[in-house]
């Protein structure tokens, strides 16, 4: 399986009411970095996939700049756990790579949890993809294939 966690862009200043987090929109910053990791992450994923991504409005136009149909899920929320992510995921099992579009900390919580067994709080940047994978049944142990940001995708062929 291949699981591939990246963290929405820099969105809007936080709002105190979960409402109003839930509608906060990408900065232009933002936006040209979705579009860029985006068009490079399109060109690294297989055709078929699975596009998972939090209903808040930042993950959403960040997902749209993959240019990829995707699936909008609740569990991956801001107020979600690192094991519902996973099984949202279908990690370990799943067959197809899955695309996980979320948030900080929970993004690194689910990689500390897949590396170590515990949520820590490792930390992903914003608009950042984390990569990983495991061989195969026979050899289950995850490895970190890639990790990219929005300053280097433009340097990666």
């Amino acid at each position: 399986m291949e699981l591939i966690l990246w963290r929405h862009a820099e969105a809007e200043p936080h709002v105190a009411t979960h409402e109003g987090d839930q509608r906060r929109a990408l900065t232009s910053k933002g936006a040209r970095h979705a579009s860029r990791v985006g068009a490079w992450l399109d060109r690294q994923l297989p055709a078929q996939c699975r596009i998972l991504v939090s209903p808040a409005l930042r993950c959403v136009q960040t997902a749209e700049a993959l240019g990829r149909k995707f699936t909008t899920v609740d569990a991956l929320n801001t107020d979600s756990t690192p094991d519902r992510i996973l099984d949202a995921a279908g990690w370990p099992g799943q067959r197809l790579p899955v695309v996980i579009v979320g948030h900080q900390p929970l993004l690194g919580q689910v990689a500390a949890q897949i590396f170590s067994g515990s949520p820590h709080e490792w930390k992903i940047r914003k608009a950042s993809v984390l990569w990983i994978a495991r061989k195969s049944e026979d050899d289950p142990a995850p490895f970190i294939r890639l990790a990219v940001g929005p300053d280097m995708v433009g340097k990666l062929r």
